[in-house]
């Protein structure tokens, strides 16, 4: 009798672990949704002055981390393995704390003014998120940064993610932010491939690219393209898919004959770097290479002067140690053959991200 009341309670209780997982997979999948392709995006506090060539503009590129990413932070996702052979992976999910992260924003917005550019294109801010203690960073930015017009596309949005289970990620409204100080004509946020895997398509970004079309003095537009590319994608074959569809996004816009610049966290080794820097850490198995070959004719990646001394990327298995943690070039700049440019890479030690910025000065050559 005893034994057959006990059956009934393991029974209850697997039926009731059954019932809550059954329903959790429902609220997932009925707040799941994706944005829709060729979604027109509004610019706030827009600007009047147009674009010139043969002028001097600055643009930056900088992924912000959410705010979480201390240098001695390290990320769950995130794994690794020594030269040695010792297995390495991050700890947290979220911020460690409210403080660690406000500090983090605020710092990120000084980089952010103190490099005085002309154009900004900013990854991983969140609007409204677990992970970041409910911190506004698109306000505190756009606050900040109120003497250029704004434009903010969603790239991440997730119902409550119980996962993992020591410190749920919890649920995500993020994006990239583009900042401009001349006129912004049109906005359209492209929608990239991305996996429909069942546990993958709850916990990656709705990836996306903004495509910005600023006109020029003359008739011609300069098209400025924010990326962030898949990190996290055994095989590369979603990466393929993204790359093909901002080739062709690329040559429709080089065909036009308008300048073209993209720009942001390609999640790729761009500078062919994978051995540029020391570390103690084997290479790791999220790191493909893109080289000008890969691209749409008339392109080509802007390779930072200084691309042999500072790396923009951090692996966040482990904390970050100079010379010790893998370090490599995922951020940055492709442009058309008619725009002039010199890129360098901004060595802030990964203070308050696991990516340092990129600046480019760039000229729109003026073709007769």
């Amino acid at each position: 009798m005893r034994i057959r009341k006990i059956g009934m309670i393991l029974s209850g209780i697997m039926l009731l672990l059954f019932v809550i997982i059954l329903g959790y997979v429902i609220y997932m999948q009925t707040q799941y949704y994706r944005i829709a392709d060729f979604t027109e995006i509004k610019t706030q506090n827009s600007k009047q002055e147009r674009l010139k060539e043969e002028t001097l503009y600055r643009i930056l590129t900088y992924n912000i981390g959410f705010g979480a990413y201390s240098s001695d932070y390290t990320f769950f996702m995130d794994t690794g393995e020594m030269k040695d052979g010792t297995r390495t992976v991050g700890k947290h999910a979220r911020a460690r704390s409210k403080e660690e992260e406000q500090t983090n924003t605020e710092g990120s917005l000084a980089v952010l003014k103190n490099e005085k550019a002309d154009f900004l294109f900013v990854q991983e801010v969140d609007e409204k998120a677990t992970r970041s203690y409910q911190m506004n960073q698109r306000k505190i930015l756009e606050e900040g940064l109120s003497d250029y017009a704004s434009v903010f596309v969603k790239n991440f949005h997730s119902a409550y993610l119980c996962y993992p289970f020591f410190e749920p990620h919890g649920s995500v409204e993020a994006g990239m932010l583009f900042f401009s100080k001349y006129q912004i004509s049109e906005n359209i946020r492209r929608q990239f491939p991305v996996s429909d895997a069942f546990f993958t398509k709850f916990t990656d970004l709705d990836r996306c690219f903004l495509v910005s079309r600023l006109p020029v003095e003359g008739g011609k537009d300069l098209v400025l393209i924010q990326v962030h590319l898949s990190a996290y994608d055994e095989g590369g074959k979603i990466r393929a898919k993204q790359l093909a569809l901002l080739n062709e996004t690329l040559k429709e816009e080089w065909e036009k004959g308008n300048y073209v610049i993209a720009g942001g966290d390609f999640n790729h080794d761009i500078a062919d770097s994978v051995n540029n820097f020391p570390s103690e850490q084997k290479t790791p198995s999220w790191v493909y290479q893109l080289r000008d070959a890969d691209l749409a004719e008339g392109f080509r990646f802007v390779k930072a002067e200084n691309a042999k001394e500072t790396p923009t990327c951090r692996g966040a298995d482990i904390p970050y140690e100079k010379g010790v943690t893998y370090t490599v070039i995922v951020d940055g700049f492709l442009v058309s053959d008619n725009v002039r440019a010199e890129a360098k890479n901004i060595e802030k030690d990964f203070l308050y991200s696991d990516h340092n910025p990129v600046v480019m000065e760039f000229v729109l050559s003026k073709i007769n």
